[in-house]
């Protein structure tokens, strides 16, 4: 059971690595903006992100095409997400591929 959750994870953060904000080019698992995924046992997928600031111009959307997409990846049941700005984003948060993408490495 363990293996086949890693796996479902798995595919879960590639469908989460197709979704950009659409005003920086890098997707929204290298820019930090997703703090976890939790799977359970009927595989609800509960995930927990943030947005670059609170008045993101995609607040309403970008939450919405998540769930979809994650809801989307073959075995999910159904996904879930909850946005919080606590701790609040900061480039800091970025991947290192996403650093030398935007250039601040």
């Amino acid at each position: 059971m363990e293996a086949e959750i890693i796996a479902l994870e798995n595919k879960i953060i590639e469908m989460l690595k197709t979704i950009y904000d659409p005003e920086i080019p890098v997707d929204i698992f290298e820019l930090g903006l997703i703090y976890e995924v939790r799977i359970d046992d009927e595989k609800n997928v509960a995930i927990e992100m943030t947005l670059t600031s609170p008045n993101c111009p995609v607040a309403e959307s970008l939450p919405k095409e998540v769930e979809e997409k994650v809801a989307s990846v073959e075995s999910v049941k159904s996904a879930a997400v909850n946005i919080v700005f606590d701790p609040p984003w900061d480039k800091d948060m970025m991947s290192e591929e996403a650093k030398l993408e935007l250039g601040f490495l």
